[in-house]
């Protein structure tokens, strides 16, 4: 269900029809001409075979870039470089990581000395202990109060990033039936694609449903489908909804009483800005899975998380997969040949802001911080006439239906193009459709209208990319006013790839 047309942009409406297919959108022919891994495979276009453009190394096959690299690469050929003083990026998945009100210091000194001469040898591809205690003794004390069954280092593999926990576990999952909801985080696909043992069943989240999760929905698509694994963002990135409270406690007994692995990428866990997001829970609380497991060790529920976004410390790639211990064990003995182990120095230096008193004082700061974003990112957006239906809960993310602009602006490519010519970086919402081989018309997205806008960033560059954003539909206006097509103005003059 789309949302209805903005009044204050309807006068930008062009008799001309909006495009139907790719091959009329430069946006849309860009992407695919960039790589041969974006060429739809299995299809009369597909680029099996090496081409001119193709790389020229025997046995070499380009996986294609992730939604993400692809805004960055794109938004490279327009001048931009990290940290460039004119742009605003709010199509990178990343948290300020810089000092916030209420908020512990950031780490600024790591001290090796102090650590030990072993410090500087491998770790153990499950993890150094101290640090797995650390992790397992957290979740306990936050989730597990009273429980019988608790967490031990046993239950927990440390991984270097959030990537690379996922990629792990989709390595020790056998032949089995995945499924997954779509608009869902961007690297899921590559993951699905590179393994072939998988077999990927998607299913859509309804606008109805406020792109919530709906178990009941789930439970009927696991026993008709066959599914054997779920996996699913919990909050949800992009739509910035989770799953919690009731919905959260009958999701894992779908695992408990159906014995559906169910595996949950929980990194925005604390970015929570309502009760209800919080399961009824006071300011201050974070969701997770844990709270509900009955059994540890026999409950097949896989929690990745990490530094990344909850400490907001993406660039230490120091994360960690939660679970049974037959999964920890299959975790060590895969991260030996995929990705050799997280830092050693890293994870001696994380020990220490896995104390839960630091944790709960960084996570109210953090909630009051992203909320006061959240309102002000949403609030300039109605300014413009934009209206998010779907009012993010979770995350640092808004999930922005452009349906609500006349075409071609309606296009989440289109308009991401657009931006580029302000410095403003936002993501396509079809990077988040999750096609496996590139298979799907792109029109026919179900996210294709939408973008994804991050207020992670700080309030000052928000506010250079929401004034960016507010250019390119005044220049659109100013330009149909003066007797100009928006087609004539909008999707052309796009700049080439660059090497």
């Amino acid at each position: 269900m789309s949302a209805p047309l903005s009044k204050k942009w309807e006068h930008l409406a062009s008799d001309q029809p909006e495009p139907q297919t790719e091959e009329q959108s430069k946006a849309h022919r860009l992407f695919r001409e960039q790589d041969p891994a974006h060429q739809p495979r299995g299809s009369s276009t597909s680029n099996d075979k090496d081409s001119d453009d193709a790389p020229q190394v025997h046995g070499i096959v380009s996986p294609g870039s992730t939604g993400v690299m692809y805004v960055s690469q794109r938004a490279a050929a327009n001048g931009w470089e990290p940290d460039h003083p004119e742009w605003a990026n709010f199509g990178q998945g990343a948290p300020e990581v810089g000092n916030i009100p209420g908020a512990s210091e950031r780490p600024t000194v790591i001290d090796l000395a102090a650590m030990g001469t072993g410090i500087n040898e491998y770790a153990p591809t499950t993890g150094v202990t101290a640090l797995r205690e650390a992790v397992a003794n957290l979740y306990n004390e936050t989730y597990r109060q009273g429980k019988e069954s608790k967490y031990t280092k046993d239950n927990v593999c440390i991984v270097p990033g959030g990537r690379a926990g996922l990629t792990r576990v989709a390595s020790v999952i056998g032949d089995v039936y995945v499924g997954y909801q779509i608009p869902e985080y961007t690297a899921y696909s590559e993951m699905l694609s590179s393994f072939r043992r998988l077999v990927p069943i998607p299913s859509a989240l309804d606008a109805e449903d406020n792109y919530h999760m709906n178990i009941t929905k789930l439970r009927s698509q696991i026993h008709e489908q066959g599914l054997s694994v779920v996996v699913a963002s919990n909050p949800r990135n992009p739509t910035g909804r989770v799953v919690a409270g009731q919905d959260l406690q009958d999701l894992v007994k779908i695992a408990e009483e159906d014995g559906t692995t169910v595996v949950l990428d929980e990194f925005y866990s604390m970015y929570l800005y309502d009760s209800e997001a919080r399961g009824g829970k006071p300011e201050g609380s974070s969701v997770s899975a844990a709270e509900f497991i009955e059994d540890v060790e026999t409950t097949p529920v896989v929690i990745i998380d990490g530094l990344t976004k909850n400490w907001r410390l993406p660039g230490w790639r120091c994360c960690w997969v939660v679970g049974p211990r037959a999964l920890v064990k299959a975790l060590g003995q895969t991260g030996g040949s995929l990705d050799g182990g997280a830092s050693h120095p890293l994870q001696v230096a994380a020990i220490p802001l896995l104390s839960p008193s630091l944790v709960a004082q960084d996570r109210l700061a953090l909630q009051r911080h992203f909320k006061s974003k959240r309102d002000h990112v949403l609030q300039r957006l109605k300014d413009m006439g934009l209206e998010v239906h779907n009012k993010p809960n979770s995350t640092f993310y808004i999930w922005l239906d452009l349906s609500q602009l006349p075409a071609p602006l309606s296009s989440g490519l289109v308009f991401f193009e657009e931006l580029l010519k302000e410095k403003v970086i936002v993501t396509p919402g079809a990077f988040f459709d999750l096609n496996p081989s590139h298979r799907r018309n792109m029109f026919a997205s179900p996210c294709h209208h939408f973008i994804r806008l991050s207020y992670g960033p700080p309030l000052a560059e928000l506010n250079r990319g929401l004034d960016g954003i507010q250019r390119l539909l005044e220049k659109a206006s100013q330009a149909v006013k003066s007797g100009t097509d928006i087609f004539e103005v909008v999707g052309k003059d796009l700049k080439e790839h660059i090497e």
